[in-house]
């Protein structure tokens, strides 16, 4: 294989070990880790936080949104409760990281990924709050009592899972779409770039340092469309050399999305100022099963101008994608990857 494959995420198949199974037939060694492809009612990202919401006897019912096509239920910490000292109850992220890496420890004795990390997608805490809490003022303060509790589910995984088998990536999505790309929102003024640089490097950090380290950088997703098309990669190359700055620990590798159209060498430009390490590996969304391996080839040739040396992915998870797509997606990550 010429370049490795990164799998972002969500893989709309009917169980994990489906989709264990289907990585190994239709990929094989060219990816380096496997999520359990966020099956069932994690297939909407971040949807499945409702019942955690639900359930926790400081939050209740305030009304509901859409989000580009998903009913969101909104939600607000009940009077008299500190938003910051809420409590979520479990969030389910570790049980099910515990429960699907015990089918990919046992596929993996049988031969199957055996060259490969099992890989856990999170979102960061941003992104689930502001989903659940759009427009409270106390946003802030309820981001932080989100994310202790998601810390410390990742420290059960991190417990729970050998640090030699493990991947980490963090997606980073909305920090892209509703901020970074919309400085003039309320959420940016809610959220300015240094405080968010500041939580994305503390979650990163809080990684053990033998466990492997990603960023996903993600512009979102509805009807395989970005939410707000990036101009280029030059946002993506400054925010990713500012965490690089404020990250103490290695980062193991980076995505960035590709949209389908953009087979042009000035979309690429920004790379040339990212000061990733060289034990980083940069994956490069720009699998797009629309036009196949003739459009992935296309995109490849443009980011040829400007780097060198670079794996490849979709620009998103498969999540919303019909299951009967998913093979034939599969199979050009494999074929990309021979090019």
């Amino acid at each position: 294989m010429s370049k490795s494959v990164l799998l972002v995420g969500s893989i709309p198949l009917a169980s994990a070990e489906d989709v264990f199974r289907a990585v190994a037939q239709h990929v094989g060694p060219a990816v380096k880790r496997v999520p359990d492809g966020e099956t069932g009612e994690r297939s909407g990202w971040t949807v499945w936080q409702d019942q955690v919401m639900a359930k926790s006897p400081d939050i209740e019912r305030s009304g509901s949104r859409d989000l580009h096509g998903i009913a969101y239920p909104t939600y607000a910490p009940k009077p008299g409760v500190e938003p910051e000292r809420m409590e979520f109850g479990e969030l389910g992220y570790a049980k099910t990281a515990k429960d699907s890496y015990l089918v990919f420890s046992r596929l993996r004795s049988e031969g199957i990924n055996s060259q490969a990390r099992f890989q856990v997608s999170l979102p960061t805490p941003l992104a689930v709050v502001q989903a659940f809490f759009w427009g409270s003022a106390a946003l802030p303060h309820i981001w932080k009592a989100y994310e202790r509790q998601l810390l410390k589910e990742l420290d059960e995984i991190a417990r729970f899972i050998p640090a030699r088998d493990l991947s980490i990536q963090w997606d980073i999505a909305v920090e892209f779409h509703r901020i970074w790309e919309k400085p003039e929102s309320e959420l940016a003024r809610q959220f300015p770039t240094d405080k968010l640089i500041e939580a994305i490097a503390r979650i990163s950090d809080h990684v053990p340092t033998d466990i492997e380290l990603g960023w996903h950088f993600c512009y979102g997703d509805a009807g395989h469309k970005h939410f707000v098309e990036p101009h280029d990669t030059t946002i993506m190359a400054d925010i990713a050399n500012r965490l690089i700055a404020a990250t103490r620990r290695r980062l193991d590798w980076l995505h960035l999305p590709v949209p389908r159209e953009r087979d042009d060498v000035a979309y690429f430009t920004g790379l040339a100022k990212m000061k990733l390490h060289k034990m980083t590996e940069l994956y490069l969304g720009l699998i797009h099963l629309t036009d196949g391996l003739a459009g992935t080839k296309r995109r490849m040739a443009a980011a040829d101008k400007v780097v060198f040396n670079y794996g490849i992915a979709t620009e998103c998870g498969f999540g919303r994608r019909v299951p009967e797509t998913i093979p034939a997606l599969l199979e050009l990550h494999r074929a990309a990857a021979e090019i």
